[in-house]
């Protein structure tokens, strides 16, 4: 049941193993600044103490001890994955493909950032936002370093886990490249189901963006370039133009109204992911990425 004919762990249970771990241990470490949090929350305007489970409420107005508490618990799941990937895949560090590093994610970082931003003019020049605050006026606050930081450490560790680890282990089963692009973007939209405010064309378009990762990270050898796209689109996102990021509160530099919009091209309260402009910037990635790639040789990981 839990080994093949070969006496290894079948490569489902290995997933799914440490994928249990990690995130387990993710929580553990975060547990402590999240309990401080819970017990120092502010009190309402009459004095009374406030206790709310809800963490938005815990955590606002406190950007640093938010990034803080996800830091700690990232750092911790990201080298809980290197060892597990060391010690019970028994495989080398850089087999996850940390190669080829500068030009790939210089190319990842714009291609996220150019993508979002065209999605945005589209959405303003067609009257489907209003922007409240002008081009010229951007508004940078505590939130748009905080959350610099937080979405590298989401593109660090999501990459690493549904690319980086999930790929490799079912690569090196000799799984079939379809079914490694499927299962690892798969495994990334179950991910997602729980985000707020969540639609069916939102965990679609974070599927297929799934499989876009996959792509970059396949076709470049590196997984630098779905890193550096990973943290844009969510950046640029959330902290720039002010869009939910998969439901999340945005704290953009320019503040905008969807209200008016056409919520199946502005995502509505999911945020971009949600609209269809996110579907066809998704797929001119692929594009980007192929015409990027070429026929590069295959070098640090062979899927």
């Amino acid at each position: 049941m839990f080994k093949n004919s070969k006496g290894q762990v079948r490569t489902g249970w290995l997933i799914f193993v440490t994928l249990i771990i990690t995130f387990v241990i993710q929580a553990i470490f975060m547990l402590p600044v999240e309990m401080y949090a819970l017990f120092t929350v502010a009190s309402d305007g009459d004095g009374t103490a406030v206790f709310t489970m809800d963490r938005s409420v815990i955590m606002d107005g406190r950007p640093w001890l938010d990034v803080f508490s996800y830091a700690l618990g990232y750092v911790a799941a990201l080298i809980s994955l290197l060892l597990l990937w060391k010690f019970l895949n028994k495989k080398k560090i850089l087999d996850l493909g940390f190669g080829l590093f500068l030009i790939n994610i210089i190319f990842g970082l714009l291609l996220g950032a150019i993508s979002i931003a065209i999605i945005f003019f589209i959405l303003l020049f067609t009257d489907n936002i209003e922007l409240i605050n002008t081009l010229s006026n951007p508004n940078f606050s505590t939130y748009s370093i905080t959350y610099l930081i937080f979405f590298i450490l989401v593109g660090l560790f999501e990459e690493l886990v549904f690319r980086g680890y999930i790929m490799s282990t079912l690569a090196d089963r000799g799984r079939r490249k379809v079914t490694i692009y499927m299962v690892s973007a798969l495994i990334f939209g179950i991910a997602h189901l729980a985000n707020q405010n969540v639609t069916l064309l939102g965990i679609f378009n974070i599927f297929l963006v799934g499989i876009l990762f996959a792509y970059m990270y396949d076709k470049t050898q590196s997984m630098w370039t779905p890193i550096g796209y990973h943290i844009t689109w969510n950046y640029f996102q959330g902290n720039v133009f002010g869009f939910p990021v998969s439901g999340t509160t945005p704290y953009g530099v320019y503040t905008i109204d969807v209200s008016s919009g056409n919520d199946l091209l502005t995502g509505g309260s999911f945020g971009l992911e949600g609209g269809l402009l996110a579907t066809l910037m998704i797929i001119f990635g692929f594009i980007c990425t192929y015409l990027f790639s070429g026929k590069r040789k295959q070098t640090s990981i062979r899927l």
